[in-house]
């Protein structure tokens, strides 16, 4: 793709006071938007973090406060996620989907595509609309088969599964590399294979992610497990081998899953060099992750009396984003230098024509129309996803069909009741959890209900308060 040339700019007599007049006030106008989204979003990512999520989705679903599409269904299906909303957070989360799914498709078109839109952009980042970093679209679509694993859509699990890890296959490709990703998304698609006894599909997941070397404590006895079932005795001793041996559970087993995000990822800083050239500035400016203090490492399972069983990290999202934006590092800063390289050629014209004693007002207006645009246009775009996780963890516990007592809790911390559920041969019930500082936000489904309530969604009127959604504080 040709490189962008710095404008023709007119003599100063030839020009139209106009031209400064409107050079001024874009400049104005994009100053008007460097507001950053951190900002912006600050009260609703207070209450999310609070636990107060239905006033959190509702700020995040207006557009006024995100000023995008793709994040404000992001961020308010995320705090419905957290809140137990299954349905509103799937409306939110497919709304943010249909809002970048032009840059899906580019993406799943192959590299060139993606690097001719990386490289379109020569004002600034900031002031387009925000179609989410790669790995950020990776994670909508295995957040939205979570909202279908949690209502019992299998299917629907697999088709954002497949969609997640297309995406993730196509950021490799444009940058040629592997990312230690799609942990998540590969172990909600074989629990659910599992779950409709189609143990060769779900072998299948969990050999990918112990070769991309995610989640493979969980993967690996899984494979080991499946490999027993289905007679892999050529691929047996090697799994044993690298995982360790795992017990068969008995035929009528039933079991207990957890799915868990934990901590917030990181944020964007914009990080700025300014460098001194003759007659004007040259500024570069690009964003970086800033890491976030995680309160709660891990969480811990226990039914009935037995061991308290430890989750396992099945995809570190803080890795991939930091990982994914250092990829994207290149097109950023050519984009850039190709707007620096405009700007400066106005400050250098600007400067020679105040040397002229003709053109001293003019070439004034024009160095104060150069030194604003810069200052206004060359800022990083630092919005990114604030509600995803830092980690999402997963555990497994296999028991006998019944009546049993469910508790969860932080590492090394207490553990809270979460229910008494009676399981029936085969039976399945998952904990789907979110933790944010020393809180622990969880939900039960599945089951036969004992001894409390059928979960529902949290009244808007009391957000947070619902029996269901216990708040847990080690």
């Amino acid at each position: 793709m040709p490189l962008v040339s710095p404008p023709n700019f007119a003599p100063a007599r030839a020009r139209r006071p106009t031209s400064l007049v409107f050079a001024v006030a874009l400049g104005l106008q994009l100053l008007g938007a460097c507001r950053s989204y951190s900002d912006r979003t600050a009260r609703a990512l207070s209450d999310f973090e609070s636990g107060r999520f239905e006033a959190a989705r509702e700020q995040f679903a207006d557009p006024d406060v995100t000023d995008s599409s793709f994040l404000s269904g992001a961020e308010a299906g995320m705090s419905a996620l957290a809140a137990g909303s299954w349905e509103q957070a799937q409306v939110h989360f497919d709304a943010a989907a249909a809002a970048v799914v032009r840059h899906e498709e580019r993406a799943l078109l192959g590299a060139e595509a993606v690097g001719e839109e990386l490289t379109t952009l020569l004002i600034n980042e900031g002031v387009a609309a925000y179609p989410g970093e790669g790995y950020e679209r990776a994670q909508l679509h295995a957040a939205l088969a979570l909202t279908y694993l949690a209502r019992g859509n299998l299917d629907g699990v697999y088709v954002e599964t497949r969609r997640a890890n297309k995406l993730l296959e196509g950021d490799e490709k444009l940058y040629d590399k592997k990312y230690a990703a799609g942990g998540f998304a590969h172990f909600m698609s074989a629990v659910s294979y599992e779950l409709q006894r189609r143990f060769d599909e779900a072998y299948i997941d969990y050999a990918r992610m112990a070769e991309k070397g995610v989640g493979v404590e969980l993967a690996g006895k899984a494979l080991v497990r499946i490999a027993k079932r289905l007679r892999y005795d050529d691929a047996l001793d090697g799994l044993v081998a690298a995982h360790g041996d795992a017990a068969t559970p008995p035929p009528d087993a039933a079991q207990v899953v957890v799915i868990a995000g934990l901590g917030l990822g990181p944020y964007k800083e914009e990080q700025t060099v300014a460098l001194p050239a003759p007659g004007g500035l040259v500024q570069f400016s690009v964003p970086v992750f800033v890491a976030r203090p995680q309160a709660i490492s891990a969480l811990t399972l226990q039914v009935d009396d037995g061991a308290p069983l430890t989750t396992s990290v099945i995809e570190n999202v803080a890795s991939v984003a930091r990982e994914n934006l250092a990829d994207r590092m290149a097109w950023l800063a050519l984009r850039s230098a190709l707007r620096a390289g405009i700007k400066y050629g106005l400050t250098r014209v600007g400067s020679e024509m105040a040397r002229d004693k003709n053109n001293t007002a003019a070439g004034i207006a024009v160095l104060a129309a150069g030194a604003l645009f810069t200052a206004a246009t060359e800022r990083a775009d630092t919005r990114s996803w604030l509600t995803l996780p830092d980690t999402w963890h997963a555990a497994r516990l296999f028991v006998s069909p019944g009546e049993h007592e469910i508790a969860l809790g932080a590492a090394g911390g207490g553990l809270a009741r979460l229910g008494r559920v009676r399981l029936g041969p085969g039976e399945t019930v998952f904990v789907l959890a979110r933790t944010l500082g020393n809180s622990v936000h969880a939900h039960l489904i599945g089951g036969e209900r004992l001894d409390l309530p059928a979960p529902t969604p949290p009244p808007s009127s009391s957000p947070g308060s619902d029996d269901s959604t216990p708040k847990l504080s080690p």
